[in-house]
């Protein structure tokens, strides 16, 4: 197959759980913390991947890159993954997912400001679209929405502006080591910085209340939602270009919306519709120049 339509699969099966991991972190939220909820994440994450690394012989970054790698994981796993468990602790999953979903763009955006990539006319036709699909589904939604939950998706904002910086920054360190190495040490980094500020603040005081589908929760967190997500996550970007792999999230508030929906009771209006179908609109408008 050809490597790019394996990218593609791959960073679209990412988005695919990662939707479903937004609704679980919506369900378990209230049990636990932010911070606590991604030590169990990425904890059983790096339990996961660090014996398939070593079993594989995954080629490990060197000298200079060591640095940038954990900075990145910190980035990702830490920065992002505490706005993004506290975003759903305000708002409903499906209303967090599609803001997350506007990461293309954002994408985007840094790529161009970084000079990674040329935003063009029909580049920033796209962006406009998808924003205003986004501020039209929230705002058209308001009477429906948690009381503040305009707060969580300010948070979610900029938890998918640290993901798509890690988007644009990441490709040459995977290349120099692998995709598996590279995501084991930024994972890991994270995982030990999460620990020990969830020990300081007693996070893990709140596990002595979880019950069976809390426990059930964490586990798909952190086996499928984290270990096997971030893995297809940094292999599509291995492969396909930052933009290009972004793309495929607007799966995300559709499985998120699913779940929302089906273990929360959470309601999915037309002005949701309308905003995923607005932000994949002009996902396509402005990444389909690209490709030709």
């Amino acid at each position: 197959m050809n490597p790019t339509a394996v990218g593609v699969l791959a960073a679209t099966a990412s988005s695919a759980l990662g939707g479903v991991a937004g609704g679980t972190t919506r369900f378990v939220i209230g049990a636990t913390d932010a911070v606590t909820l991604g030590v169990f994440r990425f904890g059983i994450g790096v339990l996961i991947l660090l014996p398939v690394a070593l079993a594989l012989k995954s080629r490990w970054p060197k000298g200079r890159d060591w640095l940038p790698v954990i900075g990145l994981g910190l980035l990702f796993f830490f920065a992002f993954s505490v706005l993004f468990n506290t975003a759903y602790s305000f708002t409903t999953a499906a209303r967090g997912a599609l803001m997350l979903s506007t990461m293309p763009l954002l994408t985007m955006l840094v790529g161009a400001a970084l000079g990674v990539e040329q935003l063009t006319a029909r580049k920033t036709l796209g962006v406009l679209i998808a924003m205003g699909g986004v501020a039209l589904a929230l705002i058209t939604g308001l009477s429906s929405a948690p009381e503040g939950a305009w707060r969580g998706e300010l948070v979610m904002l900029a938890a998918t502006f640290c993901i798509s910086l890690y988007n644009v920054w990441s490709r040459p360190f995977i290349k120099r080591s692998d995709p598996l190495a590279f995501l084991t040490v930024g994972m890991g980094a994270a995982a030990i910085v999460l620990t020990i500020w969830s020990l300081l603040i007693g996070g893990f005081d709140a596990v002595a209340d979880f019950h069976m589908p809390q426990w059930i929760a964490v586990a798909y967190l952190g086996i499928l939602g984290s270990a096997l997500t971030f893995m297809l996550w940094v292999f599509a970007l291995s492969r396909i270009s930052p933009t290009r792999a972004a793309v495929t999230i607007t799966v995300n508030p559709i499985m998120a919306s699913i779940v929302g929906a089906l273990a929360l009771g959470e309601g999915i209006g037309l002005n949701l519709v309308i905003g995923v179908v607005a932000v994949a609109a002009g996902i396509w408008i402005a990444s389909s120049e690209a490709r030709r």
